[in-house]
């Protein structure tokens, strides 16, 4: 058995980070508006109101902005076999950056919650560097 390059490694350990993220943002917002709530259709225009419950949803929202570049970009790396190098430390810095920034959302910290999101985005840089 071969050992998976960074870039891949990392990609199966954002899913479970992606995971954590919904169901931590799922749970705030039961807690807030009920079972009843996270049960139904959610046709209303219920959402949770609460500071953590709205910092949780911000976070996944941001999260889902840059997941599927990380995805694709990681993937890309693995076919064209470019991993490694300024690709993985990329990745790394991506998914380092990451797991920081959720809860430095959460606790409401700022300028060092923004400079984090910066590293992640330049993690994508590099892995995109590497790419091309």
């Amino acid at each position: 058995m071969t050992d998976l390059p960074t870039e891949l490694v990392l990609l199966g350990w954002s899913t479970v980070l992606y995971a954590a993220a919904v169901m931590l943002q799922g749970q705030l917002a039961t807690r807030e508006l009920g079972i009843g709530w996270n049960a139904g259709p959610r046709d209303g225009g219920d959402q949770p109101k609460g500071v953590v419950a709205g910092r949780a949803q911000r976070a996944l929202d941001n999260l889902k902005e840059t997941y599927p570049i990380f995805i694709a970009l990681a993937l890309g790396l693995a076919v064209s076999d470019r991993t490694g190098g300024v690709g993985a430390t990329g990745a790394i810095l991506w998914f380092v950056a990451r797991l920081v920034y959720h809860p430095l959302y959460l606790f409401g910290v700022p300028y060092l919650r923004s400079l984090v999101w910066l590293a992640s985005a330049f993690g994508l840089l590099l892995m995109l560097v590497r790419f091309l």
